[in-house]
């Protein structure tokens, strides 16, 4: 082997091991994590905290470019990023050992630091991370014990080595024998040469090569020291923790999301003292949105999976008569349902965040009123069992009656990604401003006194729905026959209600669409128009103006801080 191949081969296994060694910490930690909150594992906390500190025009980006699939995306990312640091890591553990306690440590403490620093997070948070980095400390000191016996070349520093391993020994031509490396340049006569010993009849004969400094044999080190055997033995082991480890994490995870699983399915859903009106004949079935499709867009790494006997709901801060209820508790209350359209802040014109359901709850505003509000509170904050914060007026609650929280979602338990057990829900609002999913807390306050989670971020402190509209058919880009043209969308705007849509073809005059029949003013409207299509590219724009008689603005603004404007735009060819 040459110095080259042997330091190549040496590096891709200092390398290994640091990746092995990472991947034993990273399954410990999401092991012991996983019969806590799972949120406490080091890939997740620092996910969380990279997602917290993320300026707004990467969130924006990440939702408009992956959508839903931005939190595997930026857990892929931290892992990717680990692994590179892992391999630093096992190559300077190959030098020195103490950099690779060092690793470790630096491993644990950030871990354990963006695990405590989530909101809902106690000091046991940082254990999980803690005992990841001690598994790693151990993992790199089992693959590095293969050294003990020398140093790879691959890894040692050429300074420090041993000039005449670069080098045969000349022989004296007097003796036969090497040299002397002594101060006097040669060997004595009556000296015993290296390497010789003497027979049984007295005659000195070369004898065989040391272990790793010629042939070598099963189970030798092949290398300066280095016992591949050993190597391999000790990474079998490593992975062989890894595997029990992680299977270990995954297992109880399933166990414990079966449960909640279990209990929602376990939840019989009373019949609402309010029925929903039905819905207007004619109604298109797309008009409600079916959970499976309904849009999500949160801060959650992983859904939380919260147990229902341990669930409470507590409404305090300034009001006369703090209230704690348990799940059972706010199911005997008279529930009221409704079919109400929600929308993310981060839609951008046209988007898909966006959908309509029928939804079951509680209502908000009588809640409040036994608590007694004082006069000058004027936000209620609403909290996640994860820690999420979101500030609603006061006023808006008090005086919009179908403010609830919600415990059903078209016919059914929430689904645990959209909230369950209980989520709140405020027509007419943003979600990030009256939508808390996995609802834990209610505290009445000030905005003068708490910005919640988005407003600190500088998002608008309060996020009334703006007039939009947007095409669905025919999709941009897409291409139809000439003639009749089936021309479809939807329009919104919550609390105001939706008079008239509009839809421009090319520079031609704004065209009036049909608008089909709506329960409320909070849910969006469908329209449709049929356009005598030619053959050639045309553009399509559609516009809405809502019952104030606010118009919808042409003029397009990105969803920070307040909402996206403009006018939804397609471009179709018309095939000859």
């Amino acid at each position: 082997m040459t110095a080259t191949s042997s330091t190549l081969d040496g590096r891709w296994r200092a390398g290994l091991t640091g990746l092995l060694a990472a991947a034993a910490g990273i399954a410990v930690a999401e092991l012991l994590a996983s019969f806590g909150d799972p949120g406490s594992g080091p890939a997740v906390a620092v996910g969380g905290v990279l997602v917290d500190a993320a300026p707004t025009p990467v969130k924006e980006f990440a939702v408009r470019t992956f959508g839903t699939a931005d939190k595997p995306v930026l857990l892929s990312g931290v892992a990717v990023g680990i692994a590179a640091v892992a391999v630093v890591v096992g190559l300077l553990a190959a030098r020195r050992r103490w950099f690779g306690l060092a690793g470790a440590a630096l491993f644990a403490v950030a871990g354990a630091a963006a695990a405590v620093s989530r909101p809902s997070a106690g000091l046991l948070a940082a254990l999980p991370s803690l005992a990841g980095g001690v598994a790693t400390a151990l993992a790199l000191s089992a693959l590095n014990r293969r050294r003990a016996s020398g140093t790879d070349p691959a890894t040692e520093d050429p300074a420090t080595e041993d000039p005449a391993s670069e080098s045969p020994a000349t022989d004296d031509p007097a003796t036969g024998h090497p040299a002397s490396e002594g101060p006097e340049g040669r060997q004595l006569d009556n000296a015993q040469p290296a390497g010789d010993e003497p027979t049984s009849s007295g005659v000195r004969g070369r004898v065989a090569p040391a272990p790793g400094k010629g042939l070598r044999g099963p189970g030798t080190p092949d290398v300066a020291g280095f016992d591949r055997r050993a190597f391999l033995q000790a990474a079998a082991a490593v992975s062989a923790v890894t595997v029990a480890a992680g299977a270990g994490a995954v297992v109880t995870r399933r166990v414990r999301g079966g449960a909640a699983s279990r209990d929602r399915e376990a939840v019989r859903l009373p019949a609402p003292a309010e029925p929903a009106p039905p819905l207007p004949a004619g109604q298109d079935p797309a008009f409600v949105t079916a959970n499976r499709d309904f849009y999500r867009v949160d801060t959650a790494l992983t859904v939380p999976r919260v147990d229902l006997e341990s669930w409470r709901l507590r409404v305090h801060g300034r009001v006369e008569h703090p209230l704690t209820f348990t799940f059972a508790e706010l199911l005997q209350r008279p529930l009221i349902e409704r079919h109400i359209t929600l929308n993310c802040v981060s839609n951008e014109v046209g988007g898909p965040y966006i959908g309509t359901a029928k939804w079951l709850g509680v209502p908000l505003a009588p809640l409040l009123r036994e608590a007694g509000v004082d006069p000058g509170a004027d936000q209620v904050v609403a909290r996640s069992v994860d820690g999420m914060s979101i500030g609603t007026p006061v006023r808006t609650v008090l005086d919009t009656a179908d403010v609830m929280l919600c415990v059903g979602m078209n016919g059914e338990p929430l689904p645990l990604e959209h909230g369950f057990p209980v989520r709140m829900l405020t027509p007419g609002l943003y979600g990030y401003a009256g939508a808390c999913k996995w609802l834990t807390e209610l505290e009445l306050t000030t905005f003068g006194a708490f910005d919640a989670y988005w407003v600190s971020r500088g998002w608008a402190a309060r996020g009334p729905v703006k007039t939009a509209s947007r095409i669905d058919r025919p999709a941009s880009f897409g291409h139809v026959r000439p003639g009749a043209v089936p021309v479809a969308g939807v329009a919104w705007a919550q609390g105001r209600g939706i008079d008239k849509v509009e839809v421009q073809i090319d520079d031609e005059p704004w065209r009036p669409a049909d608008l089909l029949p709506v329960p409320s003013t909070d849910t969006w409207v469908q329209w449709r128009l049929t356009w005598t299509a030619t053959p050639g590219p045309h553009t399509l724009r559609v516009r809405a103006t809502d019952r104030t008689g606010t118009v919808q603005p042409e003029q397009r603004a990105t969803p920070f801080p307040d909402g996206a404007t403009g006018w939804h735009t397609v471009t179709v060819t018309v095939d000859d």
